[in-house]
């Protein structure tokens, strides 16, 4: 691995951003309420274009875009939708048999799918790509958090919400452009990043790739976007990472645990789990990362988050103390309340990896009697690859409730070859405790009664799980 120099600020990256291609353009939004999309019409009406959408269920990210001029349907079945109309936005959830998306059809709109809107509004700017199986989310914000606080005015699209964004968007007037992006559906090929961020690679989403080599080449494939003037900050202790990066066009920053990395942090305390840590660039040290959220791997996407602020023009030093504001994503390791005097938090880990780490460093922030684990499997498909995988992963756990595996995405014949029953038995087999209890409300019973003074319960998956530590804390939280 090649030793950069030290990024040279640049000025002109700190510019405003320019006049946007969709100024009087008019753009709808299907699904518009959404994570993400909602970002994407915040920042288009901010550069003056016309916009429209549709939510089923309109929330705050609804009510806030109308109140910025735009125009917002409660159905989905086109009332909105004129001749003139340039372009018809619908996120990947929204199936081809929708009727606003037959409405559109039947005017001849451009339709498009939100990640190839994502790279439209990126190529308008200083783009910031954030890419990996784990952490996207988590290093995003705290680029974003970052930048703001070092005064850059970046606009920011995170898969998450963030309280001190006040959402999971922004717009500003700044050129930098954040995203998060995602591997899924190979959607992160439509982006036009600047400056691209490769946190970790392995196997997932194997319902739409076939194995390991081809996530590898379509991680290779987003690198290759960079161009020769941009910068690819990378996770250097991964093989896959070096691998997906052969031959890349763009300069690399490589980032790690080691001293042979062109960012390095070294663990220099911790307190409470929340980890503190020396950054150096290629052998000079910085100065020192203060988190505020708790886990080792946290201390590592930190250092990512630095690199890619010192590569849009940020001072490291200054870009270390920004960093160290950064006070988290919901549903990641987010407290909910109390039970029996036992603590709740919960999580959004979903893979293997992230179960593992989470609860690593759920035990060094709470150092819990009994750490007692309810983890809603996401996908079939997911749950059956990588089976044997999620059997060991819950080994800092005393028990571990698992409800039905999370339908989504996967067919009907692929819900039929695995189960939560086949998970628990797996887990057991590791000589960990598990059960099967199918039902949140009687998850929430059964936690009711067993979980006691010192105790920490923990809902982990990246569907509804999040609704049992609802349900349990006293009082339960209301509904949004």
């Amino acid at each position: 691995m090649a030793v950069g120099m030290m990024p040279v600020l640049n000025e002109s990256r700190m510019e405003s951003r320019p006049a946007s291609r969709f100024r009087g353009k008019r753009v709808h939004f299907i699904g518009i309420g959404g994570c993400g999309m909602c970002g994407l019409a915040r920042m288009l009406l901010d550069a003056g274009a016309i916009v429209t959408g549709s939510d089923s269920r309109p929330g705050a990210a609804a009510l806030d875009l109308i109140k910025r001029g735009a125009r917002v349907s409660r159905g989905q079945l086109g009332e909105l939708l004129t001749p003139d109309i340039d372009l018809v936005v619908r996120t990947a959830a929204i199936p081809a048999g929708n009727g606003e998306y037959l409405a559109a059809t039947r005017l001849g709109l451009r339709l498009i799918k939100y990640a190839e809107m994502l790279g439209l509004v990126m190529a308008d700017s200083l783009g910031v790509a954030v890419a990996g199986t784990h952490g996207k989310s988590t290093t995003t914000a705290m680029i974003g958090v970052a930048l703001i606080e070092c005064g850059a005015d970046p606009s920011i699209v995170v898969g998450g919400t963030v309280p001190q964004l006040g959402g999971g968007s922004r717009s500003g007037g700044g050129r930098v452009f954040v995203a998060e992006a995602c591997e899924f559906d190979r959607s992160f090929h439509r982006l036009h990043p600047t400056i691209g961020l490769i946190t970790n690679i392995e196997e997932d989403h194997l319902d739409c790739y076939k194995d390991i080599h081809e996530i590898v080449a379509s991680f290779h494939a987003f690198a290759s976007l960079v161009p020769p003037h941009g910068t690819i900050i990378a996770g250097g202790e991964d093989l896959r990472v070096q691998d997906a990066l052969h031959q890349v066009r763009a300069p690399i920053e490589w980032v790690g645990f080691s001293p042979e990395m062109n960012w390095s942090v070294r663990v220099t305390g911790i307190e409470e789990g929340c980890y503190r840590g020396e950054v150096s660039h290629n052998g000079a040290v910085l100065g020192e990362l203060k988190l505020k959220v708790a886990g080792k791997h946290n201390l590592y996407n930190a250092t990512m988050a630095v690199a890619a602020c010192a590569a849009c023009g940020i001072d490291p030093r200054q870009a270390i103390s920004a960093v160290s504001t950064f006070t988290g994503v919901d549903r990641r390791m987010s407290p909910m309340g109390t039970i029996n005097g036992a603590t709740v938090v919960d999580d959004y880990g979903h893979h293997p990896t992230e179960i593992r780490a989470t609860l690593a460093a759920l035990r060094e922030r709470y150092h819990p009697r009994r750490l007692l684990c309810v983890f809603q499997p996401h996908q079939h498909s997911r749950t059956r690859f990588l089976l044997e995988d999620f059997a060991t992963s819950f080994a800092q756990a005393d028990s571990t409730i698992v409800p039905d595996i999370y339908f989504v995405r996967d067919t009907e014949a692929e819900r039929q070859l695995v189960s939560s029953a086949d998970l628990v038995q797996r887990i057991q087999a590791h000589g960990r405790e598990a059960v099967h209890i199918p039902e949140f409300s009687k998850i929430v019973s059964h936690l009711r009664r067993v979980a006691g003074e010192g105790d920490l319960v923990v809902t982990l998956g990246a569907g509804n799980v999040w609704e049992i530590g609802r349900d349990l804390v006293d009082p339960p939280i209301k509904s949004s």
